[in-house]
C-alpha cells in the first residue's frame, strides 16, 4: 500500500472516532492513481456508499495535503458484482433484515477487530478475559461488561471483538452496534418523525447483543438517559447480553442520573492500562506483521522504548517510519527510528492548554480574556470549544484540569469535546478549522 494513503489514514484518524475509522475507513484499499484520480477499493457497495456520502470530502482533503495537489476520488467495489464498480447518487442499500443468508450482509465490525489479533498483556489481560468470556458465553448466566481506558488503548478493538466472535458462532443473532451520541441522534429522529415505537421495538426486543460505546456522552442528556435506562431494564430482564465503553466510570459521568449509572454499574467494569514495555514490543511485532513490513528487531525495541503513550502512538510510529523510509528511499534502521520518534514525542512534549489558547486567540483574532470569559456569543463560544477539543486531544490533562483551565466545570468540556467531534464530522467550516489548528499544533507552529 503506497505511503501517502497510509499517511491519508493516519490523518483522518486523528479528525474522527476511533471507532468510526475502523468501521468505515480502514476496510478501504488503495488500488491504482490516474493522473488526478485516485481509485480506492471498498469491500461492499453497502460501505462505499456510506463512505461517498459522509467521508468522501474528508478523504479527499486529507489525500490533497499529502499529494500537495488536487486530487479526485473514485470509490469502486473491490469484488466484481457491479460492473461499474463507481458511487452515484442514484443508487440506493436495499435493507432486507430477514434475509436467511445473513453472511452476505455486510458486517458493521472491522475484520481486523478479533480476540486473536488482539495483543494481551498485564495491562489488559482482565478486560479481554471479561469480553471474551461474555461473547462465548452459552446460557443467561453472564454478566454485562464495562469497558474503561483512555482513547487508543484497545477499548472499540476489544468490543467489535465481542460483535465479531457472537456472530461468528450465530450469524442469525441480532446485534446492535452503536455510540451514545448515535443512539441519542436515532431517538431524536424517531420523536421528530412519530417512529418512537419502532425505535423501541429494535432495541427492547429486535436486540440479541447490544454493543454501546462512548457512554460518557449521554452527559446531560436525560430523556435520553431514561430512555436507555428502560432499554437495559428490557435486555437485562431479557437475558440479552450487554457491552459498554467509556473514558469515565459511571460515577465519574457528571449530569447522569442514578438509575442509569446503576445500571451501567451493574456488571464487571474492566480497566484498559497503558501497554507496558513488553506488551508494546509485541503489539508492534504483530502491527508490522499484519501491514507485512519487515523491520528489524532493535528497531521495534527502540520504538517501544520511547512511545509509551497509547497503541495508536505505536501505529504512528510505525506508520511514519515507513513512510519515511519509502519517501526518501532510506533504509529502515536504528537512525531513521530516532528521527521519526523526536518528532513525535518533541510535538507532544510542547503542546500545553496554554500554547493551545494561544493559538485559538491568534487564529480566531480573541483575546485571552474573551475565551476565559463567561461569554456565550457563537464567536468567542465555538473557538471555546475548540480550544477545549485540542487540549483534551493533545495533553492528555483531565476534564477537571481543563475545564479550570477555561473557568469552567468538567461537565462543561465533556460538552465542548461532543460539539466539536459532531462538527468534525459534518465537514463543516469548523472541520477544516480543526484540521487547520491541529497541523499547527503537530508541526510545532505555535
Amino acid at each position: 500500500m503506497p505511503p501517502i494513503w497510509n499517511q491519508a489514514k493516519t490523518g483522518i484518524h486523528k479528525k474522527i472516532p476511533h471507532h468510526s475509522f475502523m468501521v468505515w475507513i480502514e476496510p478501504l484499499k488503495w488500488v491504482e492513481r490516474r493522473d488526478d484520480e485516485i481509485v480506492l477499493g471498498c469491500p461492499s457497495s453497502f460501505l462505499r456508499n456510506w463512505v461517498a456520502r459522509h467521508y468522501l470530502g474528508l478523504i479527499e482533503s486529507e489525500l490533497e495535503t499529502v499529494c500537495e495537489r488536487p486530487c479526485r476520488i473514485v470509490l469502486e467495489v473491490s469484488d466484481q458484482d457491479n460492473v461499474n464498480g463507481h458511487y452515484t447518487e442514484e443508487e440506493e442499500q436495499l435493507l432486507l433484515p430477514h434475509v436467511p443468508k445473513r453472511q452476505q450482509v455486510p458486517s458493521l465490525f472491522h475484520q481486523g477487530f478479533t480476540f486473536d489479533q488482539f495483543v494481551v498483556g498485564t495491562c489488559n489481560d482482565f478486560a479481554y478475559n471479561a469480553a471474551r468470556s461474555l461473547a462465548r458465553a452459552k446460557n443467561a448466566s453472564h454478566n454485562p461488561v464495562f469497558l474503561l481506558s483512555k482513547t487508543g488503548l484497545g477499548k472499540s478493538h476489544l468490543s467489535q471483538a465481542v460483535g465479531n466472535q457472537i456472530l461468528g458462532d450465530d450469524p442469525s443473532l441480532r446485534v446492535c452496534y452503536i455510540t451514545a451520541e448515535d443512539f441519542t441522534n436515532a431517538m431524536i429522529q424517531a420523536l421528530r418523525h412519530n417512529s418512537i415505537e419502532q425505535f423501541k421495538e429494535r432495541y427492547r426486543r429486535q436486540c440479541d447483543v447490544l454493543l454501546l460505546e462512548d457512554v460518557q456522552f449521554l452527559s446531560g442528556k436525560q430523556k435520553t438517559q431514561d430512555e436507555l435506562v428502560y432499554t437495559l431494564d428490557a435486555l437485562l430482564d431479557a437475558k440479552k447480553k450487554l457491552i459498554f465503553t467509556s473514558t469515565y466510570l459511571p460515577t465519574d459521568i457528571p449530569k447522569m442520573n442514578e438509575k442509569l449509572r446503576s445500571r451501567l454499574s451493574a456488571g464487571i467494569i474492566s480497566g484498559i492500562e497503558s501497554p507496558d514495555y513488553d506488551t508494546r514490543v509485541r503489539i508492534l511485532k504483530k502491527k508490522a506483521s499484519s501491514k507485512s513490513v519487515d523491520i528489524q528487531e532493535d528497531v521495534i525495541h527502540y520504538l517501544a522504548s520511547e512511545l509509551s503513550q497509547n497503541v495508536r502512538q505505536l501505529e504512528s510510529g510505525l506508520i511514519g517510519i515507513v513512510a519515511k523510509a519509502s519517501l526518501l528511499d532510506l533504509p529502515v534502521d536504528a537512525k531513521l527510528a530516532e528521527s521519526v520518534v523526536k518528532n513525535i514525542v518533541q510535538r507532544f512534549r510542547q503542546i500545553t492548554i496554554e500554547s493551545i489558547q494561544k493559538l485559538v486567540c491568534k487564529y480566531f483574532k480573541l483575546t485571552s480574556e474573551d475565551i476565559l470569559s463567561r461569554s456565550r456569543k457563537r464567536a468567542i463560544a465555538q473557538p471555546r470549544q475548540i480550544a477545549m477539543y485540542l487540549a483534551r486531544r493533545y495533553t492528555g490533562e483531565s476534564l477537571q484540569t481543563i475545564g479550570r483551565s477555561f473557568n469552567r466545570y468538567h461537565a462543561t468540556t465533556l460538552h465542548a469535546v461532543g460539539v466539536v467531534e459532531r462538527l468534525i464530522r459534518e465537514n463543516g467550516p469548523a472541520q477544516k478549522q480543526v484540521e487547520f489548528l491541529s497541523r499547527r499544533l503537530e508541526s510545532g507552529s505555535l
